[in-house]
């Protein structure tokens, strides 16, 4: 029987992110076993992060010009896994950075390739089809991050990791069964006009200005996931149980809506989403900066990460929208921004949570605000997709 590539690539998604969604716990886990500052921290996500954004454009581009996609799908799983193992065994800093870097390399390497995949087969319904694809992330966040606090209350971070990387195996073995029902590709090599016809999309006017979106509201993505666990943990004493499961609980919200927002913007246009959830969120953060008051904090900080995480397929699809039938390498290098040149924010936000930990909420609001006002000065109906509609 043939697989519904829909509902298998949202669960590989889910086991693919198992591990690199628990570092929001992990990372922190582990500087705390070797003391680490939150500078430190925020550096270990930035590495993390940038390890991730190398392969972004590089899996692009193979899911553009490599025929069998369905084999390279499947190894990314036994990629992501063996290289979390081995980074359970690590001692050091920079061991632990190294291996992190190396195996969210595998985990980049699906997501261009997946999500290209789906926006081809799913031209028409592009942001719904990128937003249940990444149904598969967010309830991975749901189930990982709750799992993760309670492993690490009953063990600690290594054997957290050795446990996680279960199911990504289990479901690297279910695609080797399956890869030959992923469409194939007509077969090509990149050529230079490939790579100019890239330059021109991207390093063009509305191109840049997408660009700027992409990086400025993942930065204010960033600073939030990456030091709301610390802040939790070292200002108001939560457990990583505790942590975890209010992390996972603040962007459920945002998982969910998803595929609606990805919907309604196929049928009204990006740009009113976009500018929406990026203002929604830059005042719900100023408002977790502000509170002195822990509960308000959690609602506040809640709200701005369900408007984040809701928009994402948005964004994704305007990347589609602007480069036309280039998916997989705009996904990859719409990917490489959100992730890449955005995980500065995670040294930033551990810079200015030197001093205290909620100021990290006051600069999220700020890229927030910045990527909000990118959207509005964008022109209503341009090239790069938003405020348009996609058609058939």
């Amino acid at each position: 029987m043939k697989p519904n590539l829909l509902i298998s690539f949202s669960l590989g998604h889910c086991a693919n992110d198992f591990v690199p969604i628990a570092m929001y716990i992990l990372i922190p886990a582990f500087g705390t076993a070797f003391d680490l500052s939150a500078v430190e921290i925020g550096l270990l996500f930035m590495i993390h992060s940038l390890g991730g954004s190398i392969a972004f454009l590089p899996a692009g581009l193979l899911a553009d010009h490599i025929a069998n996609r369905g084999v390279v799908l499947a190894g990314t799983f036994f990629w992501v896994g063996f290289g979390y193992l081995a980074a359970s065994f690590s001692n050091s800093f920079w061991a632990f950075a190294l291996l992190i870097a190396l195996a969210n390399m595998a985990d980049a390497t699906w997501h261009p390739i997946a999500t290209g995949v789906l926006a081809q087969i799913h031209k028409s319904r592009r942001a719904y089809a990128l937003g249940v694809h990444a149904i598969g992330g967010h309830v991975a966040e749901v189930i990982t991050l709750p799992a993760c606090g309670l492993l690490l209350s009953l063990w600690d971070w290594r054997l957290a990791i050795q446990v996680l990387i279960i199911p990504t195996l289990l479901m690297g073995v279910y695609f080797v069964l399956i890869h030959h029902h992923v469409p194939r590709h007509v077969n090509s090599r990149p050529t230079r006009a490939d790579f100019l016809a890239i330059w021109r999309i991207w390093s063009s006017g509305a191109g840049l200005r997408v660009i700027s979106i992409f990086v400025t509201y993942n930065m204010g993505l960033f600073a939030i996931i990456t030091m709301t666990p610390l802040y939790l943990s070292r200002n108001h004493g939560f457990s990583w149980l505790q942590t975890a499961t209010v992390m996972a609980v603040m962007m459920l919200a945002g998982a969910l809506a998803q595929p609606s927002t990805g919907k309604l913007s196929d049928r009204i246009g990006r740009r009113p989403l976009i500018v929406a959830g990026n203002g929604i969120a830059a005042a719900a953060a100023l408002a977790a900066w502000w509170s002195t008051d822990i509960l308000l904090t959690l609602i506040a900080l809640g709200l701005a990460l369900t408007m984040l995480v809701a928009i994402r397929s948005v964004l994704l699809a305007a990347a589609v929208d602007h480069a036309g039938g280039r998916e997989g390498t705009s996904l990859g290098l719409a990917f490489a921004c959100m992730d890449g040149f955005a995980a500065s924010a995670a040294v930033l936000a551990g810079w200015v949570g030197e001093a205290d930990l909620s100021n990290a909420f006051l600069l999220a609001a700020g890229f927030s605000f910045l990527a909000l006002v990118l959207g509005v000065l964008m022109p209503k109906h341009s090239a790069m997709g938003v405020g348009e509609r996609v058609e058939a």
